[in-house]
């Protein structure tokens, strides 16, 4: 096994003190996913854990903040939401150069593609109601009771992240795309007043960051908590839709013209009624503001994608560059979006 990753040794030395049970040596895997924090799985005599890190290299402040995917994973252990099992986190960068957490290996199942191939219909229906019930219960953790109300600063959340993360975007520019900068100006006139929820979101919740049970419907963990914050329900439930509406296939992973009545997969309103549902709620106002802000941020993340590729700090530039190609599509989608509101 390659050790081209890092190096064993100090990581080995370090669980030994730091994760109970552990017994070494270790062989170290990389996992082709995880982009944006490199993730690897560690094969051990004591059991397999999961390694995530900072990548290495200048980054943007606040982005990779495994810190904080450790706390919030930890903190939901006895909730509705299901996520792996935290071990411990290492503050030291240098035991492999940057912070890196270990966790438990969970056993699952991972669909990158949304059609779901090769299930029945029947199950498929049951895994979107899975999906539908785990995004519920984020949006549901009592955040007293988690010890997550400092987790991210409370109230105007769309106008703080539109802030944000067009700074991050002007901050990896690499060219200028009229549609991004069009929809910046109409997410900045067109903000909600704020309704004061506040509740714990994912940031990145898609069929592909959840892994199911072997043999069952069951969701069995939660991944990819990188963007993870307090913030505004809605805007979890319009990252799902928008995904959606991307093209089918590896690379889009969406469900654009596809039938979905046979194959069992709810269509987008049935979706949005099932969540308010969950959440006691009669329907939701002007989603297409919700659904526009969705596609300006996944712009923006994969314009910070392209630029580490360009800068040479990518897990996977090839792929990363791939990824930084959709840009103007998704400035193009969340315009689309807008103009329904």
């Amino acid at each position: 096994m390659s050790h081209a990753f890092f190096d064993p040794k100090p990581v080995t030395t370090w669980m030994q003190t730091h994760v109970a049970g552990f017994r070494g040596p270790i062989e170290i895997e990389k996992f082709a996913t995880g982009q944006s924090n490199p993730t690897f799985k560690l094969n051990a005599p004591s059991g397999t854990y999961v390694l995530r890190r900072k990548p290495p290299g200048q980054l943007l402040k606040s982005a990779h903040a495994v810190d904080r995917e450790f706390r919030v994973q930890r903190a939901l252990a006895d909730t509705d939401v299901p996520v792996a099992r935290m071990h411990a986190l290492c503050e030291d960068d240098a035991v492999i150069g940057s912070m890196f957490y270990i966790m438990d290996h969970v056993v699952g199942r991972s669909f990158v593609d949304p059609r779901l191939p090769d299930i029945s219909a029947s199950e498929r229906t049951a895994i979107f109601n899975e999906m539908n019930r785990v995004l519920a219960a984020i949006h549901l953790v009592d955040l007293d009771a988690t010890k997550l109300g400092d987790y991210g600063p409370q109230g105007n959340y769309y106008q703080r992240q539109i802030g944000r993360w067009t700074k991050q975007y002007r901050a990896s520019e690499t060219e200028t795309i009229p549609d991004m900068d069009a929809l910046i100006e109409w997410l900045e006139h067109n903000l909600p007043e704020d309704d004061g929820r506040v509740t714990l979101v994912h940031g990145d919740y898609r069929i592909d960051n959840l892994l199911f049970a072997p043999h069952q419907p069951d969701c069995v963990a939660v991944l990819d908590w990188e963007l993870s914050t307090l913030g505004h329900p809605f805007a979890d439930l319009a990252a799902v839709i928008m995904q959606w509406s991307l093209p089918p296939g590896e690379a889009g992973r969406g469900l654009a013209e596809v039938d979905r009545a046979p194959l069992g997969i709810p269509e987008d309103q049935a979706f949005i009624d099932a969540y308010c549902q969950r959440m006691g709620l009669p329907g939701i106002d002007r989603f297409g503001f919700y659904l526009a802000f969705a596609f300006f941020r996944m712009a923006s993340i994969l314009q910070g994608v392209k630029r580490r590729a360009l800068d040479g700090n990518a897990s996977n530039p090839e792929k990363a560059l791939e990824l930084g190609a959709y840009v103007p599509a998704f400035a193009k989608g969340g315009l689309q979006a807008a103009a329904t509101v």
